[in-house]
């Protein structure tokens, strides 16, 4: 995404923060984000397609700070999760994401609400994947409705709690309560074998989900911010990083993610591989042959 575009977001967000999404008029963002009305046709179609935006690129954010998190340690470590978890609850009130959502949520407008519903079900769905990691086979059945709890458990301890202890700690706090919490509901369900909602239907709630499977998906954001770290202190890696963020969107964001573009990016990585581990590169090119395999396997 470019400069300019990114501006337009970042100056929007604030207003829908300050005004409301609704009382929000796509002149008023023209006027703070200084363009052009065709210039903003030209970056959205809508100001929904531009609240959308906003929402992917938090997301997108989030998404590659949770991964980096993960960077050299154990998927099953429980810290881990808290601190991805922590991060999450932190992103959402930074951004005042939860007042935006429940706008949308009262509104009458279908297709936001919808985007919403989904975006939902995806953060569950990344709850419940986490879960496959820390916990065992024989407790699996049961921990898609134990994620359903954490995630309600969450939202209510953090809305009540900070009404008593507004401070920089309280986020901390309420997560590890919560996940402890949900730990021992995840013993007590799996000891009482009580189920009441199958795994199996969580992907059918998200029909437009990733085609790849998780451990691929795991293995490429894993190997990609290994790439980028290892340009950190480069100054002439910026290109390699935003072809590395090319990538990741096209594999992992898009939902027809476009095979030649993606190679042409591998190819110009290639040739700027004395910025990276031989290794690492090595391994992207095959994971990003492996993901092409497997929708082609699916169409």
């Amino acid at each position: 995404m470019n400069d300019r575009k990114q501006h337009v977001i970042k100056m929007a967000h604030q207003l829908f923060i300050d005004k409301g999404f609704q009382a929000t008029s796509i002149q008023d963002i023209l006027n703070v984000s200084g363009i052009s009305k065709g210039t903003f046709y030209n970056y959205f179609s809508s100001k929904n397609e531009l609240l959308i935006a906003l929402f992917k690129s938090i997301h997108k954010q989030l998404e590659k700070e949770r991964n980096e998190l993960l960077i050299g340690q154990d998927p099953a470590d429980m810290e881990i999760f808290i601190k991805q978890i922590e991060l999450q609850m932190k992103t959402n009130r930074t951004n005042k994401l939860l007042p935006l959502f429940e706008e949308v949520l009262v509104s009458n407008d279908q297709d936001l609400k919808e985007f919403i519903k989904k975006g939902q079900l995806r953060s569950l769905r990344w709850v419940y994947r986490r879960f496959t990691d820390i916990f065992s086979e024989r407790e699996k059945p049961y921990l898609l409705d134990c994620s359903i709890m954490l995630i309600g458990i969450l939202h209510q301890n953090l809305k009540y709690y900070v009404m008593l202890h507004e401070s920089d700690d309280s986020i901390h706090r309420v997560v590890r309560y919560s996940v402890e919490r949900a730990v021992k509901i995840v013993h007590e369900v799996a000891q009482t074998g009580d189920q009441l909602i199958p795994p199996e239907f969580l992907e059918g709630w998200l029909p437009d989900c990733e085609q790849t499977d998780h451990s691929l998906q795991q293995k490429l954001c894993h190997t990609i911010s290994v790439l980028k770290n290892a340009l950190n202190n480069q100054i002439e890696g910026t290109k390699c990083i935003e072809l590395l963020d090319f990538i990741q969107d096209e594999l992992l964001h898009s939902k027809s993610p476009r095979k030649f573009l993606t190679e042409s990016a591998l190819s110009s990585l290639q040739a700027e591989r004395e910025s990276f581990g031989e290794e690492e590169l090595h391994k992207l090119n095959q994971l990003v042959a492996s993901y092409f395999d497997q929708i082609e396997q699916t169409d």
